[in-house]
């Protein structure tokens, strides 16, 4: 694909059909608007989409990236909460993209409260959004647990939570974010991106960060069971996890006794474990002690 190519909006672009839209970017949508071609032409290339892609894109806004994305896959299911702009993306697809248009299907609806996707296309392959700041974790983490057919993503955020998604144990910014990210597969920092290139600018510099899909670490315990535990370890991360996760197992005592029985040292802290790591403690967490009737 990429015969056909898309209008991609510049600056004037962008400014002038928010004003035929009446559309103001709110922060409490956390909406900053992509003004630079080139940068989404670089997304794209980054996300490295193929023809056969189901793409969705969430917070697609005047659809900057909707229209870079729309030559080099199958179907774009554009994802956004604000009704005016929801409504307005189809035509701006027609207008800029007339041959292409087809392969855009626009949802107006709040990515958090999806689970699953409308539509005749087959379920989508990957994820390429510029994602408002203060729902992006939640949002990525939402869409891979509902969708399991998403294999990729390549997601624009703010540059201290690209760092915080892809950190590694054993770091300060190491934390609930990229061991529930690391559950689902392998993230990495894919590049920077500067504040001039958004309408407003933000007072923040973004960043990319690439995932990729992989089998979750093997374990007995559900991914709901081990995310319950990655949130008590690090509810109080200046403690000890025998400290920290007595709450969760019942008392300090049990929470020592799960940990040893896990092969983690008690006196270790949250920011020290991979994921693979909660996943062992969580196997011996209240509701896995044998305490149950045992099933007919």
């Amino acid at each position: 694909m990429g015969e056909t190519q898309a209008a991609l909006l510049g600056p004037a672009d962008v400014r002038e059909l928010a004003e035929r839209l009446g559309v103001r970017p709110t922060k409490t949508l956390g909406q900053n608007f992509v003004i630079d071609a080139n940068t989404v032409r670089r997304i794209v290339r980054t996300a490295g989409v193929r023809p056969d892609d189901v793409v969705i894109e969430v917070g697609p806004g005047l659809g900057s990236l909707t229209l870079a994305l729309l030559p080099e896959v199958r179907h774009v299911v554009a994802v956004e909460v604000d009704a005016a702009l929801a409504a307005a993306l189809p035509g701006t697809a027609r207008a800029r993209a007339p041959d292409l248009a087809g392969r855009l299907e626009v949802v107006h609806a709040d990515a958090m409260k999806i689970t699953r996707l409308p539509g005749p296309e087959p379920e989508p392959t990957a994820l390429v959004a510029n994602l408002p700041y203060n729902v992006a974790v939640p949002v990525v983490l939402h869409l891979l647990a509902v969708l399991p057919s998403l294999r990729t993503a390549l997601v624009m955020v703010q540059a201290e939570v690209a760092d915080r998604m892809v950190a590694a144990p054993g770091g300060k910014i190491y934390g609930v974010p990229s061991v529930k990210l690391a559950w689902y597969g392998d993230a990495r920092r894919a590049g920077a991106v500067g504040r001039a290139v958004f309408w407003p600018a933000p007072n923040v510099d973004s960043g990319l960060v690439a995932f990729t899909r992989r089998e979750p670490p093997p374990t007995a315990a559900t991914r709901e069971e081990v995310f319950a535990v990655v949130d008590a370890a690090f509810a109080q991360r200046r403690k000890t996890l025998r400290a920290a996760l007595a709450g969760w197992a019942g008392s300090a005592a049990a929470a020592e006794e799960a940990l040893r029985a896990a092969g983690v040292d008690p006196r270790a802290r949250g920011e020290a474990l991979d994921v693979a790591a909660f996943a062992r403690i969580a196997e011996y967490g209240p509701s896995r002690r044998g305490d149950q009737l045992p099933t007919p």
